[in-house]
């Protein structure tokens, strides 16, 4: 059972290990040989896993070889644009001037259904407000609306906006996060007494607090800690 358990823990180890040199990707959006890959090294994984006669170097081998495989395939995408078009295919246009192509839909293998309940999920249950619409090589559609169906923003009526830019979480889970704080230029001793202000007297009460770009400090406290004070 340990020798089980064991070899299950390794595998996984290396298993994360290889999506995680991989890549950052969600699943909808691997590329198809970047799919073929993951699936290969799961099934990879589980015949070990499953056979204690099965030396875990067995795993590791294959495994390994898809994770250069990978990264070779990758590399050489980044450099030559006819083999990343070959690899991962090219964006298809599938209305164009508010018009469905007939032909890319099914060229692409895609439905009318289908095609109506990916635009429906992006805001535009409309086909009439779509200017143009792009079948992505992950298989995610963009869309571009008419220019009279776009959200109306600050510069369209001249309005002045400030720089927002994102909040820096300084307390996560009850723990300061020290590098963040830095990064702000404030010290613990800032924060502290800040909590205090608002009556926590630490931060391990906090759930969440961050600071934005205009120096306003959002806390939201523990669950816990608001029925106390209940």
């Amino acid at each position: 059972m340990l020798t089980i358990f064991l070899r299950t823990l390794i595998l996984y180890s290396v298993v994360v290990l290889t999506m995680r040199l991989m890549g950052k990707r969600q699943i909808g959006q691997l590329e198809p040989y970047e799919l073929v890959i993951a699936v290969m090294i799961a099934e990879l994984a589980a015949v070990p896993m499953e056979d204690k006669g099965i030396p875990l170097i067995n795993g590791f081998i294959p495994i390994l070889t898809l994770l250069f495989l990978q990264v070779l395939i990758s590399y050489i995408a980044l450099k030559s644009l006819r083999f990343n078009a070959f690899m991962d295919g090219v964006p298809s246009i599938i209305i164009r001037n508010g018009h469905i192509d007939e032909k890319e839909l099914e060229r692409n293998r895609i439905n009318l259904v289908e095609l109506l309940g990916q635009l429906r999920a992006k805001g535009y249950p409309n086909i009439a407000d779509v200017e143009i619409a792009i079948l992505e090589t992950s298989g995610e559609i963009s869309i571009i609306p008419k220019s009279q169906k776009r959200s109306v923003t600050p510069e369209d009526l001249n309005l002045p906006t400030e720089y927002e830019g994102l909040p820096i979480p300084l307390i996560i889970d009850g723990l300061i996060q020290e590098k963040n704080l830095a990064l702000t230029k404030l010290d613990s001793n800032w924060l502290n007494m800040e909590l205090k202000n608002r009556g926590i007297s630490s931060a391990k009460n906090v759930f969440f607090a961050s600071l934005d770009t205009q120096g306003n400090l959002f806390i939201q406290e523990k669950e816990k800690r608001k029925r106390q004070k209940r």
